[in-house]
């Protein structure tokens, strides 16, 4: 994940990190939604509130024109109770598809910066984190999910408040938390308490599969002992794998690893049980296959 650099009033970016706008103090830009949330309408006032409140940052982007989506997501996603209440946690900004940004003086359309790539440029929520500063993910897109056909339905309110609710960590290993716990059969694993080790873990064996393009429990016998002895006495590691189809979006491939587990009642098993400790996580390959991990600590 690479590095931000903040400049004062001055924005300089390096790799995929997300787009710091300049510091300079302007009116609040606030209205009102049936959601009786506050929703900032300028990307810059709403990130600067986000920073100084450590606040995750929400943003929904909309068609400028509206839409089917928009007026769905407004309809149904944003009239839960659940979350309403957990969205008022969060800086809130609601923008078009079109907002621009100074990015190293130049504008550019907010949507074609790069840390927004999972949105692929259409209307679609995204998170930002300000709220975990010591955090790898701190600064970046943490959950982006674009209002387009796919293999996961984006508009029912209990996916939404899924959302919300996700434990910090970086846009795959949310993504892949997110996934499990959507699944219609409602999947225990992330009941638990999500683990660093783990989560470090899957992170660094996930990276491996996807750098050999290869799924497998690759080098567990050297692996297991140096886990039993980060895990809490009692525990004992357990692992899971699986790869997507190739050149699948992350939200996607996501769903898929979790439906390729449920065709294995092993795997199933592991996902689907109570799990004292757990760490998801999954990258992509240069073949444009997705390789994931869980990993979880048990009494076995």
């Amino acid at each position: 994940m690479s590095n931000i650099v903040l400049l004062l009033g001055l924005c300089q970016i390096t790799g995929p990190s997300m787009p710091f706008a300049p510091t300079t103090p302007t009116a609040p830009s606030l209205t009102s939604s049936l959601a009786d949330i506050d929703w900032y309408t300028r990307y810059e006032d709403a990130m600067r509130v986000a920073k100084a409140e450590n606040k995750m940052l929400f943003l929904w982007f909309q068609a400028p024109a509206g839409g089917r989506d928009s007026d769905r997501f407004q309809a149904v996603s944003l009239r839960s109770a659940k979350v309403r209440r957990l969205l008022r946690q969060y800086v809130a900004v609601k923008l078009p598809t079109d907002a621009m940004i100074t990015v190293e003086g130049k504008r550019i359309r907010l949507l074609e910066h790069a840390a927004f790539g999972e949105l692929q440029r259409r209307p679609g929520v995204a998170i930002v984190d300000f709220a975990h500063r010591k955090a790898e993910q701190y600064g970046h897109v943490v959950t982006a999910l674009p209002f387009t056909p796919g293999k996961f339905y984006r508009f029912r309110p209990e996916h939404l408040a899924v959302v919300l609710d996700l434990p910090p960590g970086t846009i795959t290993q949310r993504t892949l938390v997110f996934a499990v716990r959507i699944h219609p059969e409602k999947p225990a694993s992330t009941r638990g308490k999500i683990d660093r080790t783990l989560v470090q873990e899957a992170k660094s064996h996930s990276y491996y599969q996807a750098r050999i393009c290869n799924q497998g429990h690759h080098r567990w016998g050297q692996r297991f002992p140096r886990l039993a002895a980060l895990l809490p006495f009692g525990l004992r590691a357990q692992e899971i794998v699986a790869e997507s189809w190739p050149h699948e979006t992350l939200v996607d491939a996501a769903v898929d690893v979790v439906a390729s587990w449920r065709h294995s009642s092993g795997h199933w098993s592991a996902v689907y049980r109570p799990q004292p400790r757990f760490g998801y996580d999954m990258k992509r390959g240069a073949n444009g296959i997705w390789y994931a991990t869980g990993l979880f600590g048990n009494y076995q």
